[in-house]
């Protein structure tokens, strides 16, 4: 009897990570109920309570990220890299794959450092238009590299490298709600233009200063709001909206739990520029004003904006420049209808539909011909 095939998924850190990463593990799943998948994530990270909730066993390692800022702070990450290291390849001796992706975020380095060294074929989602220092390194080893943005070539070998976009939360696609249930669904008024305002799970500090010093902008606007500000600024964002008095235009929330209806809702998004929810603008064919944010590595979320920007498919605002303009851009775009289906028409050329069952399927294929090789 054949054995079962064998899976490891390591990433996380963020939802950007987080849904690609068990989008790929349920497109997985349905192609092959039998095979068996084991995550690899950081101690303490998001990862270590998303993924058991999706229904798969996660690992955590003591990994963390590099202090850029005080370098003599990284004797301890160094350690703990090493600790990472050795953990993941006892993990990798005990579950014995067939295969390992890494979708980014701090546990993938180590974990496919320690599979390609054990001769494991490893593939690398790369979700950004500009890849990471780890993505490069652990490129050379690799054996597949999927990828969101075309031109990829200047960071990975041509031959390594398929086109096959960011996997994305399942249900977006899916479901029915109409735009005037959506909006009512928030207590907003169907008639009234909506604009979503969302800065990641975690929430992002300058758009939400946008918000809190704008809320007279807002209730002159004529315009609705959906704010999403994260667990990290939802009390301050409560008690200014209260301190402003009555804004029924404005509907504040830490989490929003159903995106679907969010995005139903929504006639403009503002965000973040992260590579996950970018696709999710493009599959759903959303006009969005990018705020990158200036706090990640090699500031990708720059270059994923101007990706879009370049081709009319997105507008932009810098971070330092988004408290003055931010609102203003944002008020004037959502009532201008021309400019809303020029960007809906524009971002929708750039999706990729079936990105999450593309990926498994290679990395399917480099467990079968591993478990062949080595059955000789």
């Amino acid at each position: 009897m054949e054995e079962k095939i064998r899976i490891i998924i390591s990433g996380g850190g963020t939802g950007g990570h987080i849904f690609p990463a068990v989008s790929i593990a349920n497109a997985l799943k349905a192609q092959h109920p039998d095979i068996e998948i084991l995550f690899v994530g950081a101690e303490g990270r998001m990862e270590m309570h998303r993924v058991p909730a999706a229904g798969y066993q996660i690992i955590g390692l003591p990994v963390a990220g590099f202090d850029r800022k005080h370098l003599w702070k990284n004797i301890s990450v160094l350690i703990k890299l090493v600790r990472s290291q050795l953990k993941a390849r006892q993990i990798i001796k005990n579950f014995k794959p067939h295969a390992a992706v890494g979708v980014g975020g701090y546990a993938s380095g180590p974990t496919l450092k320690m599979a390609g060294m054990m001769g494991i074929p490893t593939l690398i989602q790369e979700q950004n238009s500009y890849a990471g220092v780890t993505n490069k390194l652990l490129a050379k080893k690799a054996c597949k590299i999927c990828v969101a943005y075309e031109g990829m070539e200047r960071f990975f070998e041509k031959d390594k490298i398929i086109l096959t976009g960011n996997p994305v939360r399942q249900g977006l696609l899916n479901h029915t709600l109409s735009r005037e249930a959506a909006i009512q669904s928030f207590g907003l008024d169907p008639q009234k233009k909506t604009i979503l305002i969302v800065g990641g799970s975690l929430g992002a500090r300058t758009i939400n200063n946008c918000v809190m010093h704008g809320l007279e902008k807002i209730k002159m606007s004529g315009v609705q709001f959906i704010w999403q500000t994260g667990k990290f600024y939802i009390e301050e964002a409560k008690a200014t909206v209260t301190k402003a008095g009555d804004l029924p235009m404005l509907h504040t929330t830490d989490f929003i739990s159903d995106m679907a209806a969010a995005y139903s809702a929504a006639d403009l998004v503002i965000s973040r520029a992260g590579a996950g929810s970018i696709s999710e603008f493009c599959l759903l064919q959303k006009p969005v004003i990018l705020v990158p944010s200036p706090n990640v590595a090699e500031d990708h979320q720059t270059k994923n904006a101007l990706a879009l920007v370049n081709k009319d498919a997105a507008l932009y605002v810098k971070d330092m420049e988004a408290e003055e303009k931010l609102l203003d851009l944002a008020i004037q775009t959502v009532q201008q209808p021309e400019t809303l289906t020029k960007l809906s028409t524009n971002i929708a050329k750039l999706a990729f539909k079936d990105s999450a069952n593309v990926i498994a399927q290679e990395v399917y294929k480099l467990a079968v011909n591993y478990q062949k090789k080595n059955e000789r």
